[in-house]
């Protein structure tokens, strides 16, 4: 007869069925990196994969916001990047790809308050901003995220 224990929670394996994955415009090889570790898991587990892009509001000027054009200009490039992004992860044989562009202060508070309700992942995967510190200290998102989020964060460095 089979122990009990060898049933529990501790011995199964451990599966992602919907992965996050965070990009950043800014940091190409940090992305790229954790793109490529969300696609594997993605496909690999046949998960649902939720892309993500934030306008932030750092990026967008006075006279920028003051001219709907531009910010929409803005916008659609963003979308489009999410995308091109969402067309990659189909052809690299995910079945259930979500582009998701959103708009706001920080990044980690418009993941956290805004994309990671909205998707319900179980995992989000980000990259390290080691190449571009954009956000005042390299890894500083993907921190705040692990320490602020309700869900399992992965940082690929």
């Amino acid at each position: 007869m089979a122990d009990e224990s060898t049933n529990d929670e501790a011995t199964n394996p451990l599966f992602f069925r919907r992965i996050l994955i965070t990009i950043d415009e800014d940091d190409r090889p940090s992305t790229s990196r954790a793109f490529r570790f969300a696609l594997t898991m993605a496909r690999d587990y046949q998960a649902h994969l939720g892309i993500a892009s934030v306008l932030e509001s750092d990026d967008i000027s006075i006279y920028e916001s003051l001219m709907p054009t531009k910010l929409n200009e803005k916008r659609d490039h963003l979308r489009s990047i999410v995308q091109e992004y969402a067309a990659k992860a189909k052809a690299f044989g995910v079945n259930d790809v979500r582009s998701i562009v959103a708009e706001g202060g920080d990044v980690d508070d418009v993941v956290l308050q805004k994309i990671i309700p909205d998707f319900q992942p179980d995992l989000v995967v980000c990259g390290a901003d080691v190449d571009f510190a954009s956000h005042g200290h390299p890894g500083a998102i993907g921190l705040r995220l692990a320490k602020k989020s309700d869900v399992s964060v992965i940082v690929i460095r």
